[in-house]
């Protein structure tokens, strides 16, 4: 059995780590200061693990959390390109400090290793495709500027003081318990509940902007595998976390139709600041370092993610 701090985990892809993890009967530790997580995430586990409600930037709660723990799963941000565009220094305190805080506190507490949620948003609007984690990164908002420093400050503490670390760079992933009600959600989470509703969704853009979306329980995977990679494969090290795969807003539409039942059309706004045209990972160095395959395919997980709303909601 080994121990796991989870950061975030009242968050969307926190407690879907969290809850595989029990399931695997692991020991669990987990932060939020529920600046974006919910506590129904975590609700249903809550007595199968240890939960403490705490602030990335104290740094004496991260040398405590992180205490007597074998890995850290980084998740803890606020996930939202709109709302850096909006207050940069708000998400650079908790998309950075946060996460130097939480660095210097693995490193004291001699953790094995610490796996970091990265983002695409690093390959910014570069039309090459597909994005290969060899390529410059290009980073449009505060956000993923913010998410690229993160990935340096990993690979600067790996190379300073010999902690392990792995960055996986998640490309718009979705799935159950994504909150819908934000005006920062992710897209599909927007989409599957108003249109379950019958109520009309707004694309930004004239809709065939692409991306490679990622079911959560591919990122749930990626992370674990990620634990136990080899340390000359994986440590020190960026990854690509989707499907390989391109799917537009127009066609992601027409599945959710069906899946809901939904007859009307969408509304088209104009594009969003920050927001970058398309998205298309390579994964293949996940695939030979990781071990990583998306078993989950893009037409499954969204059939997975309107059942899991419908039985939910009110709908």
């Amino acid at each position: 059995m080994s121990s796991y701090l989870i950061t975030g985990i009242a968050g969307f892809i926190g407690s879907a780590l969290a809850r595989e993890l029990v399931q695997r009967g692991e020991q669990v530790r987990g932060i939020d200061n529920f600046a974006t997580g919910k506590r129904e995430n975590i609700a249903e586990i809550l007595s199968h693990i240890e939960f403490r409600e705490k602030d990335m930037l104290d740094l004496e709660a991260m040398k405590q959390a992180c205490a007597g723990v074998d890995y850290v799963l980084h998740q803890a941000a606020i996930p939202s390109v709109p709302k850096s565009v909006l207050d940069p220094i708000g998400s650079n305190r908790a998309n950075v400090d946060g996460t130097v805080n939480l660095l210097v506190a693995a490193r004291d507490a001699k953790v094995k290793r610490v796996i970091y949620a990265a983002s695409s948003s690093a390959y910014g609007d570069t039309p090459t495709l597909r994005k290969h984690e060899r390529m410059m990164p290009d980073p449009i908002s505060p956000y993923a500027v913010a998410k690229l420093a993160g990935e340096h400050y990993m690979i600067s503490f790996y190379r300073c003081y010999g902690l392990e670390t792995v960055a996986l760079r998640y490309f718009n992933v979705f799935g159950p318990r994504q909150d819908p009600s934000s005006p920062y959600s992710g897209v599909l989470a927007k989409f599957i509940t108003l249109m379950l509703k019958g109520q009309q969704p707004t694309i930004f853009g004239d809709g065939e902007q692409s991306r490679d979306f990622t079911y959560v329980d591919n990122a749930v995977e990626a992370n674990l595998l990620a634990c136990k990679a080899p340390t000359a494969l994986a440590v020190g090290k960026v990854f690509n976390i989707a499907t390989g795969r391109r799917v537009t807003l127009n066609e992601t539409f027409k599945l959710l139709q069906q899946l809901t039942s939904y007859a009307g059309a969408p509304i088209y706004g104009p594009a969003r600041a920050g927001d970058i045209k398309h998205s298309l990972a390579d994964i293949s160095l996940a695939e030979k370092h990781l071990g990583y395959k998306p078993k989950v395919s893009f037409e499954e997980g969204l059939r997975r993610t309107v059942e899991w709303y419908r039985s939910s909601g009110n709908f």
